[in-house]
């Protein structure tokens, strides 16, 4: 809101500035249209065609003012257009083209964030860093849904800048808009995770205003953006994981870092769980640890709906996190043989 004040006083002070001299209010108009086209002018850079198309114009213009510095260079530019003609063409087309290029790239190089903190809405042109140091990680829809990112965040294991771009948004406000009663619930956990993050004073969010309107996908969108603005992205989605992986983009999964993290017990250690199924095969029990790994005990079925001591026998770990087999640390192995 606070940009929208600027322009408005500046259109307002546009039209009294040209009013005032003279008392003449067609002054006055002519100010106030001025201010106007040049404010609509401004809101449109803020759209990455539109910026593309500005920064490629004032590119060819510097390129033909300087191929005019070459021609001056070397002589006369009418004497040299007369003379030799194809010179003088080819130093206009070739720096024209070479300034409209290079204003292109400065563009994509140059894109025009909007900072989201402490309930602010402020415009900047700061310039994304060119290597992998500038900390930006890129948050999909996935991982905001999920909502553990703001607890890892606030225990600052993830620092940087999180880059979160509107199509982003877009995709939340659909599943927020879905009919589907779980969907919807999940788009508003979104739009929850998002304002609490923001709210956060150790937490910096971006949202990135540019558009990759040749791609359709979300996920090959992200997977360009980061490749962009040298960041990493953080997600839950596999297959984004494995695409994104493919093209030379750091990954941060959150899944992959729960698994990581999550105790190791080794054969023979006495854990305690709480028997809450009945497993697969016969007699078995079924308990899980406080982090959600599932512990198989060997003779649990009478055991179910208690809290147990039980032995390790074995641990296996699988791409969705790890199991544990134990048995009853009450019943000796001579004694299970026996039976």
């Amino acid at each position: 809101m606070q940009i929208w004040g600027i322009r408005l006083f500046f259109i307002l002070a546009s039209a009294v500035a040209c009013y005032l001299p003279n008392t003449n209010l067609s002054n006055g108009f002519v100010g106030f249209a001025v201010a106007c086209i040049l404010v609509a002018g401004e809101i449109s850079l803020h759209v990455s065609h539109t910026r593309r198309i500005v920064a490629s114009c004032v590119g060819l213009g510097f390129g033909l003012l300087i191929s005019q510095g070459l021609l001056q260079f070397l002589g006369q530019p009418d004497s040299i257009l007369k003379q030799s003609p194809t010179l003088g063409v080819v130093i206009l087309l070739g720096c024209g083209y070479i300034g409209m290029v290079c204003g292109y790239h400065i563009s994509e190089s140059l894109p025009v964030v909007r900072l989201l903190n402490s309930h602010r809405y402020i415009q900047t042109g700061t310039p994304f860093a060119t290597n992998d140091s500038n900390g930006f990680k890129i948050l999909d829809t996935s991982v905001i849904i999920d909502g553990r990112i703001l607890e890892i965040c606030e225990t600052q294991f993830i620092d940087g800048t999180l880059l979160i771009p509107r199509f982003v948004l877009n995709e939340l406000q659909h599943i927020a808009d879905s009919t589907d009663l779980l969907r919807r619930n999940k788009g508003r956990r979104g739009f929850d995770i998002l304002r609490s993050l923001q709210n956060s004073p150790s937490i910096a969010v971006e949202i990135i205003e540019e558009d990759v309107t040749h791609l359709t996908e979300v996920d090959a969108k992200l997977v360009h953006l980061a490749r962009k603005y040298f960041a990493k992205i953080i997600t839950n989605d596999l297959n984004l994981n494995k695409v994104a992986e493919l093209q030379g983009v750091t990954v941060l999964n959150i899944n992959e870092l729960a698994n990581a993290i999550r105790p190791i017990v080794v054969a023979g250690e006495i854990i305690q769980v709480h028997l809450q199924k009945v497993g697969k095969e016969p007699n078995q029990g079924v308990g899980y640890l406080d982090d959600g790994t599932m512990v198989i005990v060997e003779d649990g079925k009478p055991y179910i709906g208690q809290t147990l001591d039980v032995v390790v026998t074995q641990m296996l770990r699988t791409s969705t996190g790890q199991m544990i087999f134990a048995r009853n640390a009450d019943e000796s192995p001579s004694e299970k043989g026996f039976r």
